[in-house]
């Protein structure tokens, strides 16, 4: 009996159930995911061409140079040739500001006997230049702050030293168009 029962309990662990049923594929299954596939790059493709064509069109507009647009200004200036303060206060205003983007100067800031002293201890401007700023914004304080009245040809001599200051200041590659 005990022969018999160790038989019966072998052959208990050995049974086992059925595997479920496998899945047998319909043979089209790979032609889905290549359609997918080929969809998603054609999608990636546009929207790749659509970016690149919209970059394309984006238009890079280079920055207009200290000089020139110091130009702009002092010609603009000249509109108020007849009132004195305002033209002086935009022809100085113009020039410290060129001053400050062509050398990175701290000019508009500064009053001018500071800017002049912080001026002459470095080697932007030569010594005539210097001078002749001098002179400039001294004149324009004039008119600034002591209520001087210039007439129309010493208004006409300022705008001509913050033109000519602004032209010999001007980068050398600009200067020279010839050399190149």
């Amino acid at each position: 009996m005990i022969a018999t029962n160790n038989n019966q309990v072998a052959v208990a662990n050995d049974i086992r159930d059925i595997k479920p049923p496998m899945e047998i594929s319909d043979g089209w299954a790979w032609l889905w995911w290549v359609l997918a596939a080929l969809v998603t790059m054609a999608v990636l493709f546009l929207v790749w061409r659509w970016w690149q064509k919209r970059r394309a069109q984006i238009v890079f507009v280079p920055p207009v140079p200290a000089h020139v647009r110091a130009k702009q200004k002092l010609d603009e200036a000249l509109a108020l040739i007849a009132q004195p303060k305002p033209f002086v206060i935009a022809v100085s205003d113009t020039a410290r500001a060129y001053l400050e983007e062509r050398f990175n100067f701290r000019a508009p800031e500064r009053t001018t006997e500071e800017f002049l002293r912080e001026l002459s201890g470095t080697d932007l401007l030569a010594k005539p230049q210097k001078e002749s700023l001098g002179e400039f914004l001294q004149s324009c304080d004039l008119v600034k702050f002591a209520k001087y009245e210039p007439g129309e040809k010493e208004l006409r001599e300022l705008h001509g030293a913050a033109l000519n200051l602004v032209e010999e200041t001007k980068p050398a590659e600009v200067q020279n168009p010839e050399t190149k």
